[in-house]
C-alpha cells in the first residue's frame, strides 16, 4: 500500500475531521506508522480510547479500496492528496488541511488568485443582485469565485462566475456525487464544466449539518479574501468569516439595510474592521490589484442610453420598485417607462423579479 493510497484511506475513515488526523499522525510520526496501530496502540489516545479504537480497526479493515476508486472514475471524480503537486496551496497552509480532496471538474491552478463569496440562504433582491453582479464583475478579471453551493448567496455567487465566463469552484459538505440541494443539479454540471466541485467527504455521503462548519474552513481555506454579502447574527457565513480570520486571509462584507435581520451580520463585520464593499474594485484594490484588471462597464455612456434610459437608470437600485414606483421616480410617463425597462431588460441591466418589481442587474 503506497503512502498516496493512505492518506485517500485517512480521509475516508475521518471525512470532516482533518485536526483528528493530523493528531492521530503526530502521535505515531507518520502517516505509514498511524495505519498500521494496533487496536491496543490507537486505545491509548485519550479522544479515541479503546472502544474507538476498536470501530477505527473495523472500519479500516471494511475498506473496499479498489471499489471506491472504481466509482470514482465512474463518477468523473479524482482524488488530489495533500502531497500532489496540485494541491491547492493556500489550502495546504491552513491549519487542518484534509488529506485529500475528492474533485469533480479542474481546480485552476495555484497561481490564480481567488475570493470567496458567501452569504445567506434566504437572501433579499438586493443580496441575490449584488452577489451575483460582483462575482460577474470578479470573474471577469480573472478571479477565481469560491463558494459553498448552498441556496441564496452561495448559488448567484457561482451563478455570476459562470455568466462572467469566468472559473468557480463550489466546495461541499456532501459527496462530491450528492447534489445539495436537489435543485441545483444544472448548476453543478455547468460548475463541473467551468471549474471544479470539491469535496473532503467521500461518495455517497449525505449533506448532515455538522458537515458545513467543517466544509466552510476550505471554503476560506482556498481563498485570499472572503466576501460577505448578507448574514444573519447567527449564520454559516460568520464561521466562514471567523476561518478567515484564523487563516489571515482578508473579510469584506457588503453594507445592509440597517432594519433588514440580514445586514446584522454583515454591518457587524462592518464595524469590527471589515471592508466595506460596495464594488468588484473595491475588492481588486484590497488584494492588491487596483483596477488593472477589471473590465470597465459599468459608467453609463458604454450603455448607449437613450434619454429615457438614462432617466430610468438612475432612479433603480438593488431594492426592488414596481413599474408604478419607477414611474413616479423617474417623472417618465408609464408608456416610456415601460419602454425604457424594456430596452435596459435586453441590454442585461435589469433583472425582472417576482412580484413584478424590478432591480439593477450590474454595479
Amino acid at each position: 500500500m503506497d503512502k498516496r493510497q493512505l492518506w485517500i484511506y485517512w480521509q475516508i475513515l475521518f471525512p470532516g475531521a482533518g485536526p483528528r488526523i493530523w493528531q492521530l499522525i503526530k502521535y505515531f510520526g507518520s502517516v505509514e506508522q498511524a495505519w498500521q496501530a494496533g487496536e491496543s496502540d490507537l486505545g491509548a489516545i485519550p479522544w479515541l480510547g479503546p472502544k474507538g479504537a476498536q470501530k477505527l480497526v473495523r472500519r479500516r479493515e471494511s475498506i473496499q479500496f479498489d471499489r471506491v476508486i472504481n466509482y470514482l472514475n465512474d463518477i468523473g471524480c479524482s482524488v488530489i492528496t495533500i502531497e500532489d503537486e496540485d494541491y491547492p496551496t493556500l489550502l495546504k497552509d491552513i491549519y487542518d488541511p484534509p488529506p485529500a480532496l475528492f474533485v469533480r471538474g479542474k481546480l485552476p491552478n495555484n497561481e490564480r488568485t481567488a475570493v470567496a463569496v458567501v452569504g445567506s440562504r434566504k437572501p433579499s433582491p438586493y443580496g441575490l443582485a449584488a452577489a451575483e453582479d460582483i462575482a460577474t464583475e470578479l470573474a471577469r478579471s480573472d478571479i477565481v469565485i469560491i463558494s459553498g453551493m448552498a441556496r441564496g448567496i452561495d448559488t448567484a455567487a457561482h451563478r455570476g462566475a459562470l455568466k462572467g465566463k469566468g472559473t468557480t469552484v463550489a466546495v461541499l459538505g456532501c459527496g462530491p456525487d450528492v447534489v445539495y440541494p436537489k435543485e441545483n443539479a444544472r448548476l453543478m454540471d455547468k460548475i463541473i464544466e467551468q471549474g471544479a466541485v470539491i469535496s473532503e467527504f467521500p461518495p455517497g455521503m449525505a449533506p448532515l449539518a455538522w458537515h458545513f462548519p467543517a466544509r466552510n474552513r476550505i471554503i476560506s481555506g482556498l481563498s485570499q479574501a472572503v466576501l460577505v454579502v448578507e448574514a444573519a447574527e447567527k449564520s454559516g457565513a460568520l464561521i466562514t468569516a471567523d476561518f478567515a480570520l484564523e487563516q489571515g486571509r482578508d473579510v469584506l462584507a457588503i453594507p445592509g439595510n440597517i432594519t433588514s435581520p440580514n445586514s446584522v451580520g454583515t454591518n457587524k463585520l462592518i464595524r469590527q474592521g471589515a471592508r466595506l464593499v460596495t464594488k468588484a474594485e473595491d475588492i481588486l484594490e484590497e488584494l492588491g490589484l487596483g483596477t488593472l484588471y477589471l473590465n470597465q462597464i459599468s459608467s453609463s455612456p458604454d450603455f448607449n442610453f437613450t434619454a429615457g434610459e438614462r432617466d430610468l437608470w438612475e432612479v433603480l437600485s438593488y431594492q426592488p420598485m414596481s413599474l408604478e414606483q419607477l414611474v413616479e421616480a423617474s417623472k417618465l410617463s408609464p408608456q416610456d417607462t415601460a419602454a425604457a425597462i424594456t430596452m435596459l431588460e435586453i441590454k442585461g441591466l435589469v433583472r425582472l423579479l417576482p412580484g413584478k418589481v424590478y432591480v439593477k442587474a450590474r454595479l
